[in-house]
């Protein structure tokens, strides 16, 4: 089921109030939107980022390679390059995906997700809507939040 899908099935349910929370310490519509064919994305992604990104899919937890990066530098959405975390909000969560406990200030967008039944908090890139992980609050201090990242929607910019 597309996201399109599900938004429209919840807004026949009465279910859309529920939908599209801002997250990130800031608003998300200063951030130019991306918007690209489904044609255009397959040819800038490859086949598991297109499935994450754009399908909402999920990789199998320890396989990103960026669960454990721990240089100092940038994470980046792989679909648009916008910059999203810092290597100082990164956490080893022991989950098997790329955590981190908060986020640049307005880059992501949640929404409401019911795939498993009980809603869940789902966070999108404000560039390109772009599906990047779940968000739990089971993490460390400062806030609390466990920002849980596909690895795979991610590109890792060190820094010196």
């Amino acid at each position: 089921m597309t996201r399109r899908n599900l938004l429209a099935l919840l807004s026949a349910f009465g279910l859309a109030p529920y939908i599209s929370a801002f997250e990130g310490g800031g608003a998300a519509t200063s951030v130019e939107p991306l918007k690209l064919s489904d044609a255009e994305w397959k040819k800038r992604l490859t086949p598991a980022q297109f499935d994450v990104l754009r399908l909402a899919g999920t990789e199998r937890p320890h396989t990103s390679p960026l669960n454990g990066e721990k240089r100092n530098g940038r994470y980046h959405c792989a679909g648009c390059d916008l910059a999203l975390f810092t290597a100082d909000m990164k956490f080893d969560s022991g989950t098997g995906w790329p955590s981190f406990h908060s986020t640049l200030p307005g880059v992501f967008v949640t929404s409401t997700d019911f795939k498993l039944i009980w809603p869940r908090t789902e966070y999108h890139c404000a560039r390109c809507g772009g599906h990047h992980g779940h968000i739990f609050d089971d993490g460390p201090a400062p806030t609390g939040k466990r920002y849980c990242n596909n690895g795979v929607a991610l590109t890792f910019k060190a820094v010196a």
